[in-house]
Formats: C-alpha cells, structure tokens, sequence
C-alpha cells in the first residue's frame, strides 16, 4: 500500500501529500495515551526529518565510513573528505542507521543517541531545535522507543521517491496538523504552495533575461521563513528556467520546529544553512548589514509587536534613517508594516543591480492611519521614492488561519522606464477554484491559469477590465480578460456582459493627500467675533476649537482653490491653519475597483413582489380549501 502512496506523490498531487503526511501521522496512534495530542508533534516532527536524512546519506553511508577510517589512520583531518564522499554538505559517521538499530531493541535509546551524536555539527544542531533527546528519553522511560523507531524506519523518503518539493509539502502538512490539535496558528508557520508560486512569478517575470544567462547567481532572503516554502519554490523556479544558475538562500525564523525544518530542508538541497538563523527578526536581526537582490515574505497579520517594542523603538529614535525603522512606526496592535520596513533596509542598492521583493500583508497597511501617523508615513516614504511596482488583491479564504482579505505587495528599487513613478494595483480576489476539501480557514487556490494571467497583466505593465459574460438567464457563461484597446466580448441572445476593473496603473501622487485644519471663529454672547490679545494671535479671530474640522485635499489639489470651491460656500468665515497641515497617503484598494449597479426599476420590483404575492394567495387558499 505505501509504495503506491509514493509512487502517486511523485504527481505532486496535493492530496497525495496528505496522504503521506496522514501515515506519517499514524505514528500518533502509538502515542495516545502517553502524550497529549498536542505533544504529538514534538516526536513525529524531528522523526520525520531524521530518517529523511537517514535515506539521503543511505547510497554513500559505506563510503564515508571507509573514508573516515582512512584518514584518521593517516593523520588527516577527515571533514572536507567526508562531505565529498557523503555527496551532500552534511554526513553520518556512526555505523548505525535507523534500520540498523532494529537488530538491538534493548539497546534501542543509547543506540540512537549515539546515531544521532554522528551527524555532521549542523544536522546536530537541528535535533538540538527539536529538543530531540528529551523526547528520547521520554520515549524510552514509557516503552515506546522500540516501536515508534520500528515505524519510521519503514518508511521510504529516499530523494528517488519522495522529490525535495513532495517533502516541503508533507512536512508543512504535518506543522499544519500538529498546530490545529494544538490550537496553534498553522498560517503562521507557511504560505499556501500557489500564492507562493504567484509571488515567485512576480518577483522574476521581468529578470528572465538575467535569469536564464549561464552561471548565474543571485541572492534571496526571508525574514520569516517558516519552513522554507518560498525559498524553495523559488529555488525550483529558477532551476526550471536556468539550471545552470543559483540561487543562494538567506532566512530568518521565530518558531524552532519550523526553523528547524526549514534548515533541514536547506541541507538536503546543498544550501549553506549558516545562513538560516533562529530568533526574532525584528529584535534580534540574524542578518545585520546585508543586503539581497530578491526578498519574499509572508509576516503574521495582525499581530502584535509589545514583546519586542522597546527594542523597536530604540532603533527608531535613535537610528533614525541609518536604522531599519527610519519612516515610522504603526500602532503596536499590528506589525507586518515593521517587515515591510525591515526588508526595504536590506535591498540592494540600485547602483549594485538593486533589489525586488514581494511580501503579502493584509488590508489595514493600505489605509489604516491618518496623516502624519506611522502607517501614512511608512507608505509616503515607499511612494515618494518610487518604490512600489503593484499591488495584487488575493482571493479570500486562501491561508490556512485566516479567511480575510489579503494582498501582495511588490517593492523595487529598479523598476524599468515604464513603471516609474507608477503604480500598477491588480484585483485578482475574483481568480479562484473551490478545493475539494478544506484546509482549516482555507477553502480556495489559484489555478495555474489564474496565476499566469496575473503574472502577465504584471508583466505586460496593462490596464485591463474582466468581462464575465452571462446568458438570457443570468447564469455565468464565460470570463475573458480585456486589455486597454481590445474589444468586449458580444453578449450571447437576450444575456449581457458585465465588465469590472482588473488593472489599473494609477500615479504614485494619486495616493498622496494633504490634511487642512479649518478654523472658525470664536465668538462672545453678542455673536461678536473675539480677537486675540497678545503674541501672533494679536489682533486676528480666536478659533473657536469646537467647530474645528479638518478636509483631506488631493495632492493634485490646489489647496486654495479647493477651499475657495468646497468650504467657504458653507462656511463664509473660516479660514486654514496651514500651520496643522499634514501629508499622507492611503491606498483605497477596494474603492478604485468598486463597479456601479444601478438599483432595478420600481416596475421591475413591483411585478416581483406580485408575483410572490400572489403565489403566497394561493398557497393560502389551498391550505384553507
């Protein structure tokens, strides 16, 4: 039965991944009883990445053994020997394998301790994440070693069978699993494979040149890695379009099981997983002083940064521009917009080749916060330097621990001619499929069809509508894309075409505003006027604070004239403040894409409600009868 399990995930099919993940799972069974189920994961997690690893040294384990003997006999430091007959950038130099180990059940705990103390210092590390010789410990002392090694010693995850990308995905399905039981965020931990894939796209659509000259390398860096999904997908991705160039990752990951995951992964795939670091990003930067030519990110919605604000603001105030938080800082019930800033202080410069990176966050960054506040000023410093290329709408219901709204930002400092000083905003929250089943808040995807048109409407830099042509009875018959000149589709017999806004290239200063503050004058019992007495204020109207109100005017506003034309045809007496006079910036998304359905006709709502009249009579009279 298993070896069909493997031999159907080859398809990358994400149903067989579940699959696969579901067995791995089973070991729970053994478990039950001894553990909570929300200590399930303490086992099964670092299990499943040890006998991953035990499968992928398995084709040189007995020529690193020889090699090993070889040169400790001749006086030689055996590591740079060992990596190179291991044919991976770690190795193994215990006899013992988990197969191995099966042939002594009364010396299964010390055996196993001494098999996972033979790994290369970096694959220690990662048990060391896991705090797996705890779990050995506390394994052994209930009886349960023996068998649940028994278990995942049967199991196959040789590299021939289960491919790098199959096992991202079973190890994310497991961290899935295991913080659903343990009421923990699962979104948190990693992004959905196709927003991931859309993002990798976008970040590359307008470098393929670049990308496809031989023996290139670049750089990419994730401030919160998780399990090293967008990494990964963006590592296939630019295999896929020049395997003879490389990408060499960089990350950063709060969470131990994941970061420990994510460093196992990087392993296996000949990263340098130095470049992996624990802790908290924004407190504690595991990458001080570097800089990177891609950037992918996917921060928590909505959390909160309390933990970590006194660092924070440190930085802030005393840093400044030099620091990673010069623009501002939003309020402290949600921090993804310290991410966003984080990653804008490690672009590479322009004049180096500059930088893309793509980070979804959700709707509150795009308005939340007046003028002169953190959010507004976070968003003025990227606008007014030029730094936003799009802005894409995500479908809801697409993460796994949130169903509400989201977005991909796309930042860079190199946009081409055409793009400068422009904003492309693509609304793609209407391009998804049911899934089969559903994945805790996650009941939509991305086909690979609605990704290509997004990253074409990117690519292409074009304005373009969505026809969604409907038949004489309403019903949805075709959807077709309308770029900027192209003709709509003809409306079948007695149906019609309804068409929405899907792209649409705004300037950076269509988003900037200023915020007048219109006095009025303060006046006695009498309806008098009151004058000011000393300083500036002498001898001009005292502003009375209650009839204080303030105008938000566009940036391609004349200030004047708009006063003279909006406030004093209702307020002859007031006058600016321009001393209060703030600039901000707020991306109202959803109101650039709002489409206008005028309400039917009285006619039409009357025959209606006679019609449901009428059948409610009749259905009275029959009752009666």
């Amino acid at each position: 039965m298993f070896s069909v399990l493997l031999t159907t995930i080859r398809g990358v099919s994400f149903v067989n991944h579940q699959a696969l993940a579901s067995f791995i799972w089973s070991v729970a069974d053994l478990l039950r009883g001894d553990y909570r189920q929300s200590e399930y994961g303490r086992v099964i997690l670092p299990f499943t990445v040890l006998r991953r690893l035990d499968c992928v040294l398995e084709p040189t384990k007995a020529a690193v053994l020889a090699e090993q003997a070889a040169k400790e006999a001749a006086g030689l430091n055996p590591e740079p020997f060992l990596l190179r007959a291991a044919k991976q950038s770690f190795y193994n130099t215990d006899a013992l394998d988990l197969r191995k180990l099966m042939g002594d059940q009364d010396n299964i705990q010390a055996n196993l301790y001494r098999y996972v103390q033979g790994f290369s210092p970096a694959v220690r590390d990662i048990f060391e994440q896991f705090e797996f010789y705890a779990q050995i410990d506390r394994l052994a002392k209930n009886g349960l070693l023996y068998q649940v090694t028994e278990k995942f010693a049967g199991i196959d995850l040789h590299p021939d069978r289960v491919s790098n990308t199959a096992m991202g995905h079973v190890f994310e399905e497991l961290i899935r699993k295991f913080a659903e039981i343990s009421n923990e965020t699962a979104g948190e931990h990693f992004t959905p494979r196709e927003v991931i894939r859309l993002m990798v796209n976008l970040l590359f659509v307008e470098d393929d040149d670049v990308l496809t000259k031989p023996g290139v390398v670049r750089t990419i860096y994730d401030p919160t890695a998780g399990t090293g999904g967008m990494l990964s997908v963006a590592g296939e991705y630019l295999t896929e379009h020049n395997p003879d160039g490389h990408l060499t990752m960089f990350g950063q990951e709060l969470n131990p099981e994941s970061y420990a995951i994510c460093k196992a992964d990087m392993l296996i795939k000949g990263q340098d997983i130095s470049n992996i670091k624990p802790g908290n990003t924004l407190s504690d930067d595991g990458h001080p002083h570097r800089t990177f030519d891609y950037m992918l990110s996917n921060p928590p919605f909505g959390v909160e940064w309390k933990k970590v604000e006194k660092a924070v603001r440190a930085e802030h105030e005393q840093q400044g521009y030099n620091g990673r938080f010069g623009p501002g800082l939003p309020r402290v019930s949600d921090g993804s917009l310290l991410f966003l800033m984080h990653l804008l202080s490690k672009m590479q410069a322009s004049a180096d080749g500059g930088c893309r990176f793509g980070i979804v966050l959700n709707g509150s960054p795009l308005f939340t916060g007046g003028a002169g506040s953190g959010e507004s000023e976070i968003r003025r410093y990227v606008l007014e330097n030029d730094l936003v290329e799009a802005i894409i709408a995500l479908p809801t219901d697409m993460f796994f621990n949130t169903g509400i709204s989201t977005y991909v930002w796309v930042i860079s400092n190199r946009k081409p001619t055409q793009r400068k000083g422009k904003v492309q905003l693509i609304d793609a929250s209407s391009m998804w499929r049911k899934m089969r089943k559903s994945l805790g808040s996650k009941r939509k995807e991305m086909s690979d069809e609605h990704i290509a048109t997004v990253t074409r409407l990117f690519g292409e830099f074009a304005e373009a509508r969505l026809a969604t042509v409907l038949d004489a009875e309403g019903k949805e018959v075709d959807r077709v894309v309308v770029k900027a000149g192209e003709a709509e589709p003809a409306a079948p017999d007695g149906g019609k075409v309804k068409l929405a806004p899907l792209s649409r290239i705004f300037a950076n200063a269509d988003f900037g505003y200023r915020t007048i503050t219109v006095e009025r004058p303060l006046r006695d019992v009498g309806g008098n006027i009151i004058l000011g007495l000393r300083g500036k204020a002498k001898g001009k109207p005292q502003a009375d604070s209650s009839l204080r109100d303030t105008e938000n005017v566009p940036l391609s506003d004349d200030v004047e004239a708009y006063f003279v034309r909006e406030v004093l045809p209702h307020a002859a007496d007031a006058w600016i403040d321009h001393d209060k006079t703030k600039i901000g910036y707020e991306i109202p998304f959803t109101r650039h894409f709002y489409v206008f359905e005028p309400p039917r006709s009285l006619g039409e709502i009357d025959t209606d409600l006679k019609a449901v009249t009428d059948r409610i009579k009749s259905m009275l009279e029959g009752l009666a009868a």
